[in-house]
């Protein structure tokens, strides 16, 4: 029963295209290790480092960006990169909109809203929600994995999950529908997990009516989980 059930499960998530704890990436390198290391891998894609800012400078996706690099107890968990220049309440919708069709089409990318559109309607008023409705307009994304994907690791990541609600024996005497039933529950937990661990989002930053847009590249193997409390 429990190779059974394990091995079900392994093979839903491996078809989600999830390799667990593979961290988010930022121009192909791990969102992870010590700053100073991570400067020095920006610096070997082309970046320039500013030092008055603490942060690198360079071109991403078309654009001129200053990227920095954000860590907790010395570890990198985001990379935040950021418009050198702003533009206007046209020209940042359509930029905006740009953005999540690229994320759309890219399969690197999962839609955190599970295909809901993100893009901002043509007739809305950013500025007004902006000011008035206090409104963030943003859109969030899973980046997934298409290799190394470790049935054993997730055969054992499910069954540690099942047993915290089962007992062995309990789990031997599961109906057809009961185990049908977990399998979807633990690998929506999974999936929800991955998307918290591995987000990558952007957002609309407004400055007295000019506007940017800042991404962000997040490893949350690393953000603080109150630890320090």
């Amino acid at each position: 029963m429990k190779k059974l059930l394990i091995y079900g499960l392994a093979m839903m998530i491996a078809t989600m295209c999830f390799a667990q704890k593979d961290v988010t990436k930022f121009l192909g390198i791990p969102v992870d290790g010590t700053k100073s290391a991570m400067i020095q891998k920006l610096k070997a894609k082309g970046f320039t480092y500013n030092q008055r800012l603490d942060c690198l400078e360079g071109e991403f996706n078309g654009r001129e960006v200053r990227v920095h690099v954000v860590t907790n107890n010395n570890k990198v968990y985001r990379i935040c990169i950021i418009d050198a220049y702003s533009v206007d309440e046209a020209a940042i919708k359509i930029r905006f909109n740009t953005l999540c069709r690229q994320f759309e089409n890219n399969g690197k990318y999962m839609s955190k809203t599970f295909g809901e559109n993100q893009e901002i309607g043509e007739d809305e008023d950013i500025s007004y929600e902006i000011t008035v409705n206090k409104k963030r307009y943003e859109a969030s994304f899973c980046q997934t994995t298409k290799e190394s994907i470790d049935t054993t690791a997730l055969a054992e990541y499910f069954y540690n999950k099942a047993t915290e609600l089962y007992s062995e024996e309990e789990l031997s005497n599961l109906t057809e529908e009961q185990e049908y039933d977990l399998k979807i529950k633990l690998a929506l937990q999974y999936t929800f997990e991955m998307f918290e661990k591995k987000s990558v989002w952007f957002k609309i930053g407004e400055d007295f009516g000019d506007y940017r847009i800042i991404m962000y590249y997040d490893n949350g193997y690393n953000q603080a989980n109150g630890e320090d409390l």
